[in-house]
């Protein structure tokens, strides 16, 4: 036997690490992170559980000492009395507003973003350090003037008032305003020495390169608008103009309250994000690592 097969064979016989059994590969460290992250998972999950749960139990069971956690004689009541209510209309006001808001934000944060990263202007980085001075306001220093301003327009309880003022989302232009920097500028160059004009170099090259931070964008805004509540309540007045988080709001009684008929309004109303999540994770863990990273 030669020399050289006589070592192939020896590292042949090494153990591998990749292919180790799992128990073999199993380390204190490893064991403490794993029953770490299987508690951290409960804690987290267990108010979905409770909530769906509750949506099938009677007001008598769903407040009872100790708690039944699982409904040994579950109802479909919660159900019926919710949508007895307006929960159909509340719901496409809802959709309609969080659907409406991502499509125009969208549009505008791409043209503006990139508008910021590659063309040079007068006032461009003060524009830009006045967007990011926006992040950092919180929602309710604004709700006077927004709401002074909207009653001046008529916006007040109209779809007009509940979409446009979110379309200038100073978070939605930083991000596609640093996702832009990444596109060569050489290929916009050569675009434009081909005769394509800035319309056309935006739809047919940027908006392609873009599409990772748009869809992440798209989520963070569906879901931002879905889950909106104060500025809502703000500007909404009739039970028809209400998205669902006010109308399952309303269901609170000053002296009493169905405890089983709120959670199930819950359950419905986080049963969008819910899917979204699981669908588009991958668009929302890149959106995250874009805007901590950029």
């Amino acid at each position: 036997m030669s020399h050289e097969h006589t070592i192939k064979l020896k590292v042949d016989n090494v153990p591998s690490k990749k292919h180790k059994p799992f128990i073999e590969r199993l380390n204190p460290y490893r064991i403490i992170s794993m029953i770490l992250l299987c508690m951290f998972s409960i804690v987290f999950v267990f108010p979905f559980y409770w909530i769906i749960t509750g949506a099938f139990k009677i007001q008598v069971v769903a407040t009872q000492l100790p708690p039944q956690w699982f409904p040994l004689e579950p109802v479909l009541d919660n159900w019926v009395t919710l949508f007895k209510n307006s929960v159909g209309r509340w719901t496409f006001n809802s959709f309609f507003v969080a659907v409406s808001e991502m499509v125009l934000i969208c549009l505008v944060s791409s043209t503006a973003g990139f508008v910021l990263a590659k063309k040079q202007f007068p006032g461009r980085r003060v524009i830009f350090s006045v967007l990011v001075a926006a992040m950092a306001l919180p929602k309710q220093v604004i709700l006077v003037p927004l709401f002074t301003l909207l009653a001046k327009l008529g916006w007040i309880n109209t779809y007009k008032g509940l979409i446009f003022p979110a379309i200038g989302w100073p978070f939605g232009v930083f991000l596609m305003k640093q996702f832009s920097q990444t596109i060569p500028s050489e290929i916009l160059e050569a675009a434009k020495i081909d005769g394509c004009s800035e319309l056309r170099s935006f739809i047919t090259i940027a908006l392609p390169l873009l599409k990772p931070a748009i869809g992440a964008l798209a989520i963070f805004t569906f879901m931002t608008s879905w889950n909106d509540y104060f500025s809502q309540l703000i500007i909404t007045r009739s039970t028809n103009m209400m998205t669902l988080p006010l109308g399952i709001a309303t269901m609170q009684g000053e002296y009493r309250t169905d405890y089983g008929v709120m959670m199930a309004g819950a359950a419905l109303a986080s049963l969008p994000m819910l899917t979204i999540f699981i669908l588009f994770q991958k668009a929302f863990t890149q959106g995250i690592t874009l805007g901590a990273v950029k």
